[in-house]
């Protein structure tokens, strides 16, 4: 590994983060972070692991969104300075700078990091609003930045998907439509696309506001193999022409 970027571990993800910047000799607002592992305690210290995390430093030629990349480094200062203000003790870091129509993305780390999580991620999404916006009126042509807590929107698309499955395997052998409970947009488009390639049901959203939900219901077609649950759902059936998903009067 070259000398602009490093692997190492410490006890925790925070600890570990310090000490590469330590090495590097740079600030936070300066590097990439990436997670390789958040480590565990064990119990009685049988079966601990370090924490992991990979550090590279943002130059002219790592992957940059915008000009320069200067938005993402101002948005790392607004999500420094709410979590100053609101009280809650996190730390935040640019796990990527993003590309192409990748959005870069802050990672937020630390004990009260799962405070700005919220209800299904309400307050998460609220928050990173508010961060684009103001990043938004100081550069004109800056794209958008996603924010996460210690990658919870990975995991919670990986919960989703397990759930648009198993409604799915109910629906199709019971032959009775099944109601999820009630989901904002973006989770509803995981269903909707974690399902679109299952010929044994169709997805259809239906009620409003916070009250809008998806409903499975069963086609009568015979279900094609299913993916594991912590797979994507694309792809589950055989030869043939490619199939339309079947969504109807969805307005996410």
């Amino acid at each position: 590994m070259d000398n602009s970027s490093l692997e190492l571990t410490a006890k925790t993800v925070e600890e570990a983060i310090e000490l590469a910047l330590l090495e590097l000799g740079v600030d936070r607002d300066e590097v990439e972070v990436d997670v390789v592992s958040q480590g565990r305690s064990g119990i009685l210290g049988l079966g601990s692991e370090p924490a992991k995390v990979r550090v590279s430093l943002i130059g002219e030629g790592g992957s940059q969104t915008g000009e320069d990349g200067s938005h993402v480094k101002a948005a790392l200062d607004v999500v420094n300075n709410i979590l100053d203000a609101i009280g809650v003790e996190a730390t935040p870091t640019i796990r990527s700078q993003g590309g192409g129509d990748d959005p870069a993305v802050i990672d937020i780390e630390g004990e009260d990091a799962g405070l700005i999580i919220g209800r299904r991620g309400e307050t998460l999404r609220a928050f990173q609003f508010v961060v684009n916006m103001i990043v938004g009126r100081q550069f004109e042509d800056a794209g958008s930045v996603v924010v996460d807590v210690e990658q919870y929107r990975e995991r919670r698309q990986r919960q989703v998907r397990s759930m648009a499955q198993r409604a799915a395997e109910q629906a199709s052998s019971s032959g009775q439509s099944v109601t999820m409970d009630p989901m904002n947009a973006a989770d509803r488009r995981v269903v909707h696309m974690t399902l679109a390639d299952d010929r044994s049901v169709m997805t259809e959203s239906s009620g409003e506001g916070q009250d809008r939900r998806v409903t499975v219901s069963p086609t009568g077609e015979r279900p094609a193999s299913r993916p594991s649950s912590g797979s994507r759902g694309r792809g589950g059936g055989g030869g043939g022409a490619p199939r339309r998903p079947q969504v109807r009067d969805d307005r996410d």
